[in-house]
């Protein structure tokens, strides 16, 4: 629910579950992922509207299973230029690579171009839904106070005062972000001494339906077209231009007219000029305090995980979250938010800053030896498939956390990695992904039998207190052998069970890969916490729920 309070009385007060700092995509994606799990939530910005120039330019496919779990993907996938491809060049103009990912192992296109105002509205829009949901916009967050059993926060703004009592914090506020120094959190890691000049602009003509990176020794460029005719530009500043020089209407029509040579000009929205950070938070916690997105950590642009990165923070910690505050979890829960999503963001701000390096040679001997290293890996049909698929994006892999047998030699294990989305059957008929299939609870798949045969009361007991969920995903009947014959009780008693059909295979193929991985657990964020035998299955889920409950029930 959109909120008018503050305009209505000079002090406010709430007492809610959890307090986001920040309205930006992070924030906002929590705020919806906690309404989805009915958390009763409030929003703080100290903005009064969504920002009016875009920032992040890029989603992939994690980000969008992300927003189809707050169930926005089709109105975020709307207003987005689908499987945009990147081409690399020299300096001489020679294109190095073609890359365009046409695969969705996450059952959503892997790169995708967004205008970050239409995103940002698009999720504002999506609290409406809920009841127990606020927003506060104009809003500065200006105290922050821990307690033993709260977090006391108070805000200003044009027509008063507002005072939130919450059960944990969220700082999603930025790259100066008032909660991350408010909880004594430190930004360690760089600045880059280069600085880069961003320039936006509308009524776009130029023919070029693709982001393109100048990977120039002297001057490294891009560009990357956006929805609805706008397009960015970004150029490297050289070291004797300043600041106030680069911005001025001359130097940003020279920069940009280049690429119009035979065509009109656009409109300049806007000019910007920005440091490229690389720099991560020493811890995402403080007790209940927790900082996400670029009050986390921040990364040069270059490869379009920025954002991403803060929506990965924000999936993992919202349905932590809503375990503890529902009662489902135990607060101890909370903790591995920290161990599993630092490790993860400082790789990602890591190969960023790398990646910066190809886009900028030193020299032209070093753009040579480049060069031909880059066309050398093509002409290896794995290697290319590797660098034209975007394969080489660094994906998580929780080893610590709540995943059960995470430290494996086993190169190949599940464990710790986000699962892939196939589409899957209902008994009545319906071909849907599978998140779409099991909802937002834990699931327990069972791929060769019913996951209740191998549960002991208890253990079942437990994972009902935890609002998991049990399916059977069974070969669809064009497929099945003779002996085989569906779930229908367990004991005389009906099986909690729900059946899904492998309509497309995907199980099939893992279990040929993979014979013992029988049973599956998934988190609510889709992370395998645990893959086994069927015979292990209730050791496993007793370690899995005594991550989860504290032991509390062992």
């Amino acid at each position: 629910m959109l909120n008018n309070a503050l305009e209505e009385a000079s002090v406010v007060d709430y007492q809610v579950d959890v307090a986001v700092v920040g309205s930006g995509p992070c924030g906002v994606t929590l705020a919806n992922l906690l309404g989805r799990q009915g958390v009763r939530t409030v929003v703080v910005d100290r903005e009064p509207d969504v920002v009016d120039h875009p920032r992040a330019v890029a989603v992939d496919d994690e980000s969008l299973r992300s927003f189809q779990a707050a169930g926005l993907a089709p109105a975020v996938l709307a207003d987005c230029i689908q499987n945009a491809p990147i081409r690399y060049y020299n300096s001489r103009g020679k294109q190095l690579a073609h890359v365009r990912p046409s695969g969705q192992p996450y059952g959503w296109p892997r790169r995708n171009l967004f205008f970050q105002p239409l995103m940002e509205a698009t999720l504002r829009t999506g609290l409406e839904r809920f009841d127990q949901v606020e927003l506060l916009t104009g809003t500065e967050v200006t105290d922050l106070r821990q307690h033993a059993d709260r977090v006391e926060l108070t805000g200003k703004s044009d027509n008063g005062e507002v005072h939130i009592s919450a059960a944990f914090v969220v700082g999603a506020d930025g790259g100066r972000s008032f909660v991350r120094e408010a909880a004594g959190l430190a930004l360690v890691g760089a600045t880059a001494p280069s600085k880069w000049l961003v320039v936006d602009v509308s009524d776009d003509t130029l023919d070029a339906p693709f982001s393109a990176v100048y990977c120039d020794p002297d001057r490294p460029a891009m560009t990357i077209p956006l929805p609805y005719g706008y397009r960015r530009f970004e150029f490297k500043l050289l070291p004797d231009e300043s600041e106030d020089d680069i911005v001025r209407d001359d130097s940003v029509d020279r920069l940009v007219r280049r690429f119009y040579t035979d065509r009109p000009m656009p409109k300049i929205l806007r000019r910007r000029v920005y440091w490229h950070h690389s720099r991560t938070a020493d811890s995402f916690q403080n007790r209940r305090v927790f900082v996400a997105g670029d009050a986390a950590h921040l990364q040069p642009p270059f490869f379009g995980q920025g954002m991403n990165s803060g929506i990965r923070d924000a999936t993992n910690l919202a349905w932590k979250l809503a375990a503890v505050t529902s009662g489902r979890a135990d607060r101890s829960l909370l903790d591995s938010y920290d161990a599993e999503r630092r490790g993860h963001a400082e790789t990602m701000v890591s190969f960023a800053t790398r990646l910066g390096g190809y886009y900028q040679p030193r020299n032209r001997a070093t753009e040579v030896i480049r060069d031909a290293l880059f066309r050398g890996v093509q002409l290896i049909p794995g290697a290319r498939e590797y660098i034209l698929q975007m394969k080489y994006k660094p994906t998580p892999r929780y080893t610590d956390g709540v995943v059960v047998d995470g430290h494996t030699r086993d190169v190949s294990s599940q464990v710790g990695r986000l699962f892939g989305q196939p589409f899957v059957q209902t008994t009545n008929g319906e071909r849907c992904k599978l998140d779409d299939a099991v909802g937002s609870a834990i699931a327990v798949l069972g791929l060769t039998a019913d996951p209740v045969e191998h549960l002991a009361p208890q253990n079942m007991r437990r994972l009902d207190a935890l609002g998991a969920r049990l399916f059977h995903v069974t070969p669809p009947r064009t497929a099945r052998r003779f002996g085989f014959a569906e779930p229908t009780d367990v004991d005389g008693h009906p099986t909690p069970t729900t059946i899904l059909y492998d309509i497309d295979g995907a199980f099939r193929d893992m279990l040929l890969a993979r014979k013992a991985d029988e049973v599956l657990i998934l988190r609510p964020d889709r992370y395998v916490a645990a893959a086994c035998r069927a015979d292990e299955l209730d050791r496993v889920v007793g370690r899995f729920a005594a991550l989860l409950d504290g032991g509390q029930h062992g």
